[in-house]
């Protein structure tokens, strides 16, 4: 893995991160780093799944995938919300 493909899919973790935060409601008190690292992972198992359902390169813009990362990236982000709400509950 070269130097650009890092910083690429840092800046596309970032891009599919802050796209997961925006389709969950409420506000999301998570730092901007943890966004980039669910990001990176939502773009990378969304790419595993497009290419499981044969979608994975489409004429274009694939759409598909995309729409797997970015619903991936929201569940983790709601996850990591949910996680870090429960934490800051006391009883």
């Amino acid at each position: 893995m070269t130097v650009t493909g890092i910083v690429m899919a840092l800046i596309v973790g970032l891009i599919i991160g802050a796209l997961g935060r925006l389709v969950v409601p409420g506000k999301q008190n998570i730092p901007i780093w943890l966004t980039m690292v669910i990001g990176v992972v939502a773009a990378l198992l969304g790419t595993v799944l497009a290419r499981a359902f044969g979608v994975e390169s489409t004429g274009g813009i694939d759409w598909i995938e995309l729409l797997f990362q970015v619903v991936l990236a929201a569940i983790g982000v709601a996850l990591v919300v949910g996680i870090s709400g429960r934490r800051g509950v006391t009883r």
